[in-house]
């Protein structure tokens, strides 16, 4: 966040995608971007991480602490049930550690927030539900589509049920989504605009100046609440994730 543009900048331009290297392939913009480069910053930041936790050691490290916690966590409450569930777990462990990074470090000043933009969260959420479907094909077959026909529904009433079938399967690729981007986007909107109030009255001088300790209070506040709700959403996300996979495992979608 630069808090020297807050005087005029609008509180959309946080958002702004724009190229660091342009690439162009005919119609095809490929550009390296700086969205990208915070996408690979995540990456390597959680490679690094997993080194540096080490391979299990007698007495723990610092790092290692850290990542057991968070493993723990995880494991206590995010994960898919029973055997055949278990093999998608680093799916879900790695989609939680992905946003997790990726929110956090949105709310460090002059930083890009990825999960703030729909087609970054939309690609997570079609992952999701693309390996939804597979899985649902592998384990049932063609036996899926009869799941789109809840047994003990007239044949009159198919007509009507399935198409309602079919949207529940599609709802989860639109509300993983929706729900993470709306909820970052919102949230660094409102600091936005309370840290710009905060420097209007700043940059008044005189009684104004004394003035804008309280939206600078009110700020920190909402910090500090963003960085819970940060938390939050990978969690939501995550368990969302367990849960359709334990939805498609067990015959339901």
């Amino acid at each position: 966040m630069n808090f020297n543009s807050l005087y005029t900048s609008s509180p959309l331009e946080q958002f702004e995608i724009y190229s660091l290297i342009p690439l162009r392939f005919g119609s095809f913009d490929v550009s390296f971007t700086n969205s990208s480069l915070r996408r690979f910053l995540i990456v390597g930041l959680l490679i690094t991480f997993s080194l540096l936790r080490g391979n299990g050691y007698l007495v723990p490290t610092r790092w290692q602490l850290v990542a057991e916690g968070i493993f723990g966590v995880v494991t206590s409450r995010v994960q898919p049930r029973g055997p055949k569930g278990q093999v998608y777990f680093p799916l879900v462990f790695s989609l939680f550690s992905f946003i997790l990074t990726a929110n956090l470090l949105g709310l460090v000043p002059y930083s890009f927030t990825v999960t703030s933009h729909l087609i970054v969260t939309l690609g997570l959420s079609r992952a999701v539900w693309i390996g939804k479907l597979i899985i649902g094909i592998r384990l049932h077959g063609i036996r899926l589509l009869g799941r789109f026909r809840p047994s003990g529904v007239p044949l009159a009433r198919a007509p009507r049920r399935v198409p309602l079938e079919l949207l529940g399967f599609v709802i989860p690729l639109v509300s993983l989504s929706v729900r993470l981007f709306a909820n970052r986007r919102a949230g660094h909107i409102l600091l936005k605009v309370r840290a710009g109030f905060a420097w209007t009255r700043r940059r008044a001088g005189g009684v104004l100046w004394v003035a804008h300790f309280l939206p600078l209070a009110v700020l920190y506040l909402l910090l500090f609440l963003e960085t819970g709700v940060a938390r939050i959403q990978a969690y939501v996300f995550s368990l969302l994730t367990a849960r359709y996979i334990n939805d498609v495992i067990e015959g339901g979608h």
